[in-house]
């Protein structure tokens, strides 16, 4: 289970600014607000995902027009947090960042009760270690024949534990286990999420990643059909971009540089694209009045999606 969500998060969370394979799996890029392209003259998904969350958004296509703004009129009432009847750029920048960060949440919770096993709202490495390697640890874990595997993960998730125990006091609170979870998340956890990378493509245990392991992870001369033309486009990247110093190898720097590059704030983006199409007034704020004049922006609805693919279909004919 711990194995599957390592890799979940050395996941793409986004699809990289040039012309990248799908295999890439390493870029931690700053989460992107939605699945969707950010597109208005084609719908507002995006902006629906981005307001809303991404499982929210789908909960207000079933809804009609009239279910949708009045639920929509609620949600602004709780955007305008020091209630003088205006959204603000923070208020609304606040809202997204944290309709975002709830998918985080959800998977917290759904683990904490599992590693929580004496109720006390803490988590104990001992707890969490003998809940995930408990059968492991007895006198059969030696004739395992994947035991170095095992061995492996415990002894990476002791690090990644001790990294996201802040205090060192061998028990994580709700945050450190957060960190714990899902370290790309948290800048003290980065070199932790860098260790990880150049572990998992470093073949020849040198520290180092060098050409050969770095198309390695994402290709193999066994694949069918023959080398994609990608594969020549990541060697240049490797060369040009890269490889900093050219010696040829990514050191930990240059690693941390390819997989948590800095990136633009799509959240403060959002909010100020919402805020300039609304903004009817031009006062840098907006009413519930101008959000509910421009609901269907924000969130959606079954009846607005089949009228448009009925416009869509009309066009077509």
């Amino acid at each position: 289970m711990m194995l599957l969500r390592t890799l979940a998060s050395l996941c793409v969370l986004a699809a990289a600014a040039f012309a990248v394979p799908a295999q890439e799996k390493r870029i931690h890029h700053q989460a992107d607000l939605s699945d969707h392209a950010h597109d208005d003259s084609d719908g507002f998904q995006y902006d629906h995902e981005a307001f809303l969350g991404k499982e929210e958004a789908k909960t207000f296509d079933q809804l009609t027009p009239e279910e949708s703004k009045d639920k929509l009129a609620k949600i602004v009432e709780r955007i305008d947090m020091d209630k003088d009847g205006y959204i603000s750029h923070a208020e609304l920048h606040y809202w997204i960042k944290h309709r975002q960060r709830r998918y985080i949440e959800e998977n917290v919770n759904k683990h904490w009760k599992d590693y929580d096993k004496n109720q006390d709202g803490k988590i104990g490495w001992e707890e969490y270690k003998n809940t995930t390697y408990g059968y492991y640890l007895d006198e059969e874990f030696d004739d395992l024949d994947n035991k170095a595997t095992y061995k492996s993960m415990l002894t990476r998730d002791e690090r990644r534990f001790k990294r996201a125990d802040r205090d060192a006091d061998g028990i994580a609170t709700r945050e450190e286990f957060t960190a714990f979870l899902h370290p790309e998340e948290y800048d003290h956890m980065k070199d932790v999420v860098v260790q990880e990378t150049v572990e998992d493509i470093d073949k020849n245990g040198d520290g180092k990643i060098d050409l050969a392991e770095y198309i390695g992870d994402m290709y193999t001369s066994e694949d069918a059909g023959g080398e994609p033309d990608w594969v020549q486009t990541e060697k240049k990247h490797f060369s040009e971009f890269r490889d900093a110093n050219k010696d040829g190898h990514l050191d930990a720097d240059e690693v941390a540089h390819w997989i948590l590059p800095g990136e633009v704030d799509h959240t403060d983006n959002e909010a100020k694209h919402l805020i300039y199409e609304t903004d009817t007034d031009k006062d840098q704020k907006i009413t519930k009045e101008e959000i509910l004049a421009n609901w269907n922006m924000f969130v959606g609805s079954q009846a607005t999606n089949y009228g448009e693919d009925l416009t869509k279909r009309h066009d077509e004919l």
